[in-house]
């Protein structure tokens, strides 16, 4: 790599269609864009035949064996960020957004365009801006995560977008589907900054991103801006609460729901008889042991954003 130019690495999720065939054009503004910058790039495609550790491996020797550290950017999806973010948390290589997702939370809470060639723009011009990132056990969340009745809405989201393609509605549809269907509690003793509570909850919800949070319309979304967990546990379980519950969600008033509870800490400790639990995490499920352990690591990750001041 020439000493005068920036690592620039693409990590894209070949689901998101990046690259793909009918957008060879746009793909190609893309790279001549970046280049102009002073940028080398060099693309690495996410697929179920490559390892993603390994890949990653490759990455970061790239971009440490040069002075300038240039960018590694992420394309795709809240799932795929929080791939990337993981690797890159406590290094001084910033990450690069291009957001392809449904919902997009983590892009526009730093104001990063929705408009691929904006946010290419950004990547090039723009500034690096520390962030927190909350975690839970081994895992990071940029958005958030969850147990009980949240990783059944992914699972049938799933099957609801292989059906009819994804589109944000099948989010809601898929969430009134499970609430007609399940309504089991989890029964777990939640500790919040010393501080234990039994509960039997069929959900709870963890944030990290204030503008998803202040979607919801709940007041802790100023928690997670200022590096603190924000939580929400639902205390009732029959279908009749889940139901207001809803309603109170779809109107803007969840806060005031009677049996919905917000929290904010520093640190919350998750334990349940069950020795695994399954979580969802940015959109994507994983089976994890317990207790589980949540923190949050301030300014932990750094990221290219617009040359504005926002606050995270």
């Amino acid at each position: 790599m020439s000493r005068n130019l920036q690592p620039l690495s693409i990590i894209y999720n070949q689901k998101s269609g990046f690259h793909a065939a009918q957008q060879d054009d746009e793909y190609e503004r893309l790279m001549t864009y970046w280049t102009q910058y002073g940028f080398e790039i060099q693309v690495f495609e996410l697929n179920q035949q490559v390892n993603f550790d390994d890949m990653m491996r490759t990455v970061l020797a790239r971009h440490q064996q040069t002075e300038l550290r240039g960018v590694v950017v992420a394309a795709g999806g809240d799932g795929t960020l929080n791939a990337v973010a993981k690797q890159l948390i406590h290094t001084d290589i910033p990450m690069g957004i291009i957001p392809l997702g449904t919902f997009n939370y983590v892009a526009r809470a730093l104001n990063i365009p929705i408009d691929v060639a904006q946010a290419a723009e950004v990547i090039a011009t723009g500034r690096i801006q520390a962030v927190h990132v909350a975690s839970i056990n081994d895992q990071i969340y940029l958005n958030n995560a969850s147990l009980g009745l949240y990783p059944l809405f992914i699972k049938k989201r799933e099957l609801y977008n292989q059906r009819l393609g994804r589109f944000p509605l099948n989010a809601y549809t898929s969430g009134l589907d499970v609430l007609l269907r399940e309504h089991k509690s989890l029964k777990l003793a939640v500790t919040i900054d010393e501080q234990s509570y039994p509960v039997a909850t069929p959900l709870v919800f963890f944030g990290n991103n204030q503008l998803q949070l202040s979607d919801m319309k709940l007041r802790i979304a100023e928690c997670a801006a200022n590096g603190k967990l924000a939580g929400v546990v639902v205390a009732k379980s029959d279908r009749f609460s889940l139901m207001k519950m809803l309603w109170k969600l779809v109107q803007g008033k969840i806060d005031q729901a009677s049996d919905v509870y917000s929290f904010c800490a520093e640190h919350i400790l998750v334990n349940c008889k069950k020795p695994k639990l399954t979580v969802a995490i940015d959109g994507e499920l994983m089976v994890m042991d317990t207790p589980l352990k949540f923190s949050v690591k301030k300014s932990a990750l750094k990221v290219m954003v617009p040359n504005v001041i926002t606050p995270v």
